[in-house]
C-alpha cells in the first residue's frame, strides 16, 4: 500500500519508522509523541535518547524541521510522505471500493486498525 519516499534510500530502518510515525500523525510531535509511537508492539522499547538522537539526526540532515517548546522540540517533516499522495490518488480514483479495501488491510494489523479508529474518532 505505501509507495517508497524519496528520501528512503537515505535512511536507516529506525530513521524510516520514525519518519513514518511523523508522517501519520500529520502533526509536528515531541521525543516522547514519536517514543511512544514507535515502541507500540515492540518487544524491546527504544529508549527516550534513543528517539532523541534519531530526531536530532534527521533534523541536521534538513529532513525534519524542529521547534522550541518548553526545554524540548517538536518535530516535523520537511520532506513529503509519497505514500500519503498516492493514497489520495486512489481514493478518488477508486472511491467506496478503495476504502474498503484500506479497511481489510487495516484489521490484519492491530497498530494500524487503532490509527485508523483515532483518525475516524478525530472527524466524529
Amino acid at each position: 500500500m505505501s509507495a517508497t519516499p524519496p528520501v528512503a534510500g537515505t535512511l536507516g530502518p529506525l530513521e524510516a519508522e520514525v519518519m513514518t510515525t511523523l508522517w501519520s500523525h500529520g502533526v509536528p510531535m515531541t521525543v516522547r509523541e514519536v517514543r511512544t509511537d514507535v515502541n507500540e508492539g515492540r518487544e524491546a522499547p527504544l529508549a527516550y535518547t534513543t528517539v532523541m538522537t534519531v530526531l536530532a539526526r534527521l533534523a541536521e540532515k534538513g529532513i525534519l524541521s524542529r521547534e522550541r517548546e518548553g526545554r524540548g522540540y517538536r518535530y516535523r517533516p520537511l520532506v513529503g510522505d509519497h505514500a500519503s499522495i498516492a493514497v489520495r490518488e486512489v481514493v478518488r480514483g477508486f472511491g467506496e471500493a478503495a476504502v474498503a479495501g484500506f479497511v481489510d488491510e487495516a484489521r490484519a494489523d492491530p497498530k494500524l486498525l487503532r490509527r485508523l479508529r483515532a483518525l475516524l474518532a478525530e472527524e466524529a
